[in-house]
């Protein structure tokens, strides 16, 4: 995962993605559906149909960086809503990236 400068917001665009954009399609994506500024240093998440397909649009400062990650087995937990934005922590971010849960993690123990 690559580390994110502090304060960066992270949001998944809700519903379903044309995987076939690119950066023209997604940054526009992202202001006109999510009503947000590519070049804001936030990182953007979009979901294919079938769900083992994310690509993330990150402005870096220097460029938009265009990151996207295909699941061999299972699919990425996305919201149920069909419209809109979630904003998620780098923490739930790198669950996602992972496959696993990020809406209700469970501890193993309780932390002292």
């Amino acid at each position: 995962m690559i580390g994110l400068p502090a304060g960066t917001r992270i949001w998944i665009a809700a519903g379903v993605t044309d995987m076939r954009k690119g950066f023209p399609g997604l940054s526009a994506m992202v202001q006109t559906r999510l009503e947000e500024n590519p070049f804001s240093g936030h990182v953007f998440v979009f979901r294919g149909r079938r769900g083992d397909l994310v690509k993330l649009l990150w402005w870096d400062g220097d460029g938009l960086c265009l990151f996207a990650k295909r699941l061999e087995r299972g699919r990425f937990i996305w919201p149920r809503a069909t419209g809109g934005t979630v904003r998620l922590t780098a923490a739930q971010l790198s669950m996602l990236l992972e496959g696993i849960d990020w809406r209700r993690p469970v501890r193993t123990g309780r932390p002292m």
